[in-house]
């Protein structure tokens, strides 16, 4: 493809958007032709804080026939977009998780199979520079036998929508785990076979009538077990977002990951606070940028919808485990 690479954008609401803009403005040959989101008022002020064009709606941005489309909604909003769009484009890049249940991820899944669109899940940690490299250490078999991993991954609490059950689908469990359950399935290109799991709203959020916090301990099917904690724990003065964490424990041997560790704490009056300012690889110009030389090439999805679901149906038994104080099979949970 020679002509430069056309994207629209079905949806800002996620904070994604902004990194992401940032990312194509970057990439030689990509356009931005426009954006639309069901809040007027939201997508006026988007408009014109990334500087692109305002639509009217998803169906004026389709008739345009971009290459292809980043869908940055609400959790809820993904299946009706992904629905409208797979007809019209042959490539759409949707945030994850998702979809806020199985059954409207296995609607994605279908909807892009029965129209040939190719559907990349936005899971930016596989490109991630500590993360490919402990990739790569485990392919390598360097820590020999896997015996188990301890992850986390914390942030702050978004608030608005993200704590909108109707809209979000779920609290923290169903907002940060994905990205986790995602790269362990990854590593080993295996599957997640039982879930136990502690959710429920901790003392930082008193009332929120939402989960901010959840345990998850993980059975895979190649016998490594790993336990991943969650929570909207950090508070707004938190030098950075939150934190993504990995110990793999192995017979040779340990090692642990931190992938916001590539940082400079730096401090300025400007901010009232300290920060972690990141330094090299962008993982979101990975992510972007993979995006963009697949519809270049002609390529398939690298994380596929099908990824997608996978993870959903984990955060599924989760909460269903959650509920019903028992281990859960994800593949048992579609009703």
């Amino acid at each position: 493809m020679n002509r430069p690479v056309r994207l629209g954008l079905l949806g800002i609401a996620h904070g994604h958007v902004t990194p992401y803009v940032e990312v194509c403005r970057t990439l030689p040959g990509v356009q931005l032709i426009g954006l639309t989101d069901h809040d007027t008022d939201r997508a006026r002020s988007a408009a014109e804080r990334l500087a692109i064009p305002l639509l009217p709606d998803a169906e004026t941005l389709l008739a345009q026939s971009p290459d292809g489309v980043i869908i940055c909604s609400e959790n809820a909003f993904h299946a009706p977009l992904v629905r409208q769009a797979a007809p019209r484009v042959p490539y759409i890049l949707c945030e994850k998780p998702l979809a806020t249940t199985e059954q409207d991820a296995l609607a994605i899944v279908h909807a892009c199979q029965v129209a040939g669109t190719q559907l990349q899940v936005a899971f930016p940690f596989r490109h991630a520079p500590p993360i490919r490299r402990l990739r790569d250490l485990l392919a390598a078999g360097d820590l020999g036998e896997v015996y188990a991993v301890k992850c986390t991954i914390h942030g702050r609490n978004p608030g608005g929508w993200y704590v909108t059950p109707d809209l979000a689908g779920g609290g923290v469990v169903m907002d940060l785990p994905v990205h986790v359950i995602d790269l362990l399935r990854w590593f080993w290109e295996t599957e997640v076979t039982e879930v136990y799991a502690e959710i429920g709203e901790s003392l930082l959020s008193p009332g929120l009538g939402i989960d901010d916090a959840g345990l998850l301990t993980l059975s895979l099917a190649n016998g490594i077990y790993a336990s991943l904690s969650t929570g909207w724990s950090r508070p707004p003065a938190y030098p950075t977002w939150g934190d993504v964490t990995i110990e793999v424990v192995g017979a040779r041997g340990t090692v642990t990951v931190d992938v916001w560790r590539q940082a400079l704490l730096a401090t300025s009056t400007t901010w009232g606070n300290s920060r972690y300012v990141p330094w090299g690889s962008n993982m979101y110009t990975g992510l972007i940028g993979e995006f963009v030389d697949l519809i270049r090439r002609g390529a398939p999805a690298t994380i596929p919808a099908t990824d997608g679901l996978a993870a959903q149906r984990v955060v599924a038994a989760a909460y269903a485990s959650a509920q019903r104080r028992v281990p859960v099979t994800p593949l048992q949970t579609v009703a």
